[in-house]
């Protein structure tokens, strides 16, 4: 059981990080599966750190009232004795591994609560077995994907067998194909009688089967609903909530009217290597100004390494890349294109938010960085650090530094990765926008924003392009069978 008693948190800082939570009275049964949602900065986070003791072992600030985890007052309880009750599986599965490789990082939590070496095997391998996670086993941490990171965080957990689980964005990095995995994982707790708490902007695949669904707002809790109240919500009402979509069906591309300049960029039988071994074969295909190409398939394909070859920052290749119609080398590519990464934090490295939009830039435009800042609504965070922000506000920030520097060949990995409907829709508007003066590249798996942002998708399946289509409704149908099966 999960007890919030006349809970408030606020951060020692409070311009450094969300305002935290006020006037928290929550239980939460055992056994039972609660869904938090909520615009971000909401405090659906905070309460995942008040429940496994981040608060206030590690993030200080002032807390009045008292949370209790099966009778245990998390305050006075050392997190070392939390974690045997409590397990978490972090928005960003990096902050949470302590080794190299995936076999070591499943055992490590269990391993060091001194569980035995035959219990651990036969834990390792049942738990590879339930998550089908077998083609993952002694592979290195650093070279898997996003999403099959986010699968051994996980696993990690699960190796742990807690009771309580606690999931923040579980589903951010994941193609179709594993959120659907996720969605099983989850039934597989539900079913073993565990206590769930997911928070999450993407609602489809997880709000059907929660016992009740927490609606926070402005660090409150504003409304609790069953899983039929929440359906019967009208779209109007929940996206003045800024929440995402429910029902994936009901997302249709618009109807498009684009015009582009066919074949400035020119990619001829690019082969695409790692170490050696080939990731990428034979892949084709021509680009132009005006167009936002959405770049999807599974996890581990080779999206990203495809794109950071295009933006000359993979180099193991052979093939040929044009731009109107002369050779585009890699010291070319590198100084005409951008690439806002998964993991933003790697690209972040001014001392203020407005420092960041004009970080390498020798003439950069202050009334350009200022507008900027003002459309996707961080001037009145221009002078926090960029690493105070949230994640949502970082996703922000990557794409205003993008459309500061005014390069031609613009690349988003997974840019909605922890955005609510809201910010989702500035980032896809300031994408058309961009795309009036550059080629955009959008590795994505997000069904809801591809839609409404992309017009053109490019697969990738078993190292090739499977499938090339343009986002409109009468393509929908093989849309859909693509991304989402």
């Amino acid at each position: 059981m999960i007890q919030f008693k006349d809970v408030s948190f606020s951060y020692s800082d409070e311009t450094a990080m969300h305002n935290g939570v006020q006037n928290i009275n929550l239980t939460i049964r055992k056994g039972e599966c609660v869904l938090l949602c909520g615009s971000s900065g909401c405090g659906k986070t905070t309460l995942l750190k008040l429940m496994n003791g981040l608060i206030p072992h590690y993030f200080q600030g002032r807390l009045s009232g008292s949370v209790y985890i099966e009778g245990h007052k998390t305050a006075d309880t050392p997190m070392h004795a939390l974690s045997k009750f409590v397990g978490t599986v972090f928005q960003n599965p990096k902050t949470q591994f302590f080794n190299v490789d995936v076999d070591s990082e499943i055992v490590f939590g269990a391993e060091n609560h001194g569980v035995l070496q035959s219990t651990l095997k036969s834990r390792f391998d049942q738990t590879l077995h339930t998550l089908h996670l077998e083609d993952l086993q002694g592979r290195n941490i650093f070279e898997l994907s996003g999403g099959e990171k986010q699968k051994v965080a996980f696993a990690s957990v699960y190796h742990m067998n807690p009771d309580i689980y606690l999931l923040d964005e579980p589903s951010s990095n994941l193609d179709a194909a594993a959120i659907k995995d996720l969605r099983a994982y989850l039934y597989q707790l539900k079913s073993e009688g565990k206590t769930v708490v997911i928070a999450e902007h993407r609602l489809y695949y997880c709000w059907d089967f929660a016992d009740r669904i927490l609606y926070l707002n402005n660090g409150r809790i504003e409304n609790v609903f069953s899983s039929d109240a929440f359906q019967s919500l009208s779209n109007v009402q929940r996206i003045k909530m800024g929440l995402r979509t429910i029902h994936l069906e009901d997302v249709l591309p618009p109807e498009r009217d684009i015009s582009y300049e066919k074949n400035l960029l020119q990619v001829k039988q690019l082969t695409v290597s790692r170490k050696k071994q080939s990731i990428l074969t034979d892949i084709s295909f021509s680009a132009g100004i005006g167009e936002i190409i959405g770049v999807t398939g599974k996890n581990g394909t080779g999206k990203t390494t495809l794109l950071r070859t295009l933006c000359g920052l993979h180099t193991e290749y052979t093939g040929t890349l044009l731009w109107n119609a002369q050779p585009f080398k890699d010291k070319q590519r590198c100084k005409r294109s951008y690439m806002v990464m998964q993991d933003v934090n790697y690209q972040l490295f001014a001392e203020s938010v407005e420092a960041e939009c004009g970080f390498g830039l020798p003439n950069a435009d202050q009334q350009r960085i200022e507008q900027t800042l003002c459309k996707l609504e961080l001037d009145q965070l221009k002078d926090r650090h960029p690493n105070t922000l949230s994640g949502g506000q970082k996703q922000r920030l990557a794409v205003a530094v993008s459309m500061v520097c005014e390069k031609e060949v613009l690349v988003f990995d997974e840019p909605t990765s922890g955005l609510d409907y809201k910010s989702m829709e500035q980032v896809s508007g300031l994408l058309q926008m961009l795309a009036q003066h550059a080629v955009i590249f959008v590795v994505t798996h997000d069904y809801e924003f591809l839609c409404k942002t992309c017009t053109r998708m490019i697969q990738l399946e078993d190292g090739a392009i499977s499938m090339d289509l343009p986002v409109c409704q009468e393509t929908e149908a093989q849309l859909r069978k693509g991304i989402l099966l």
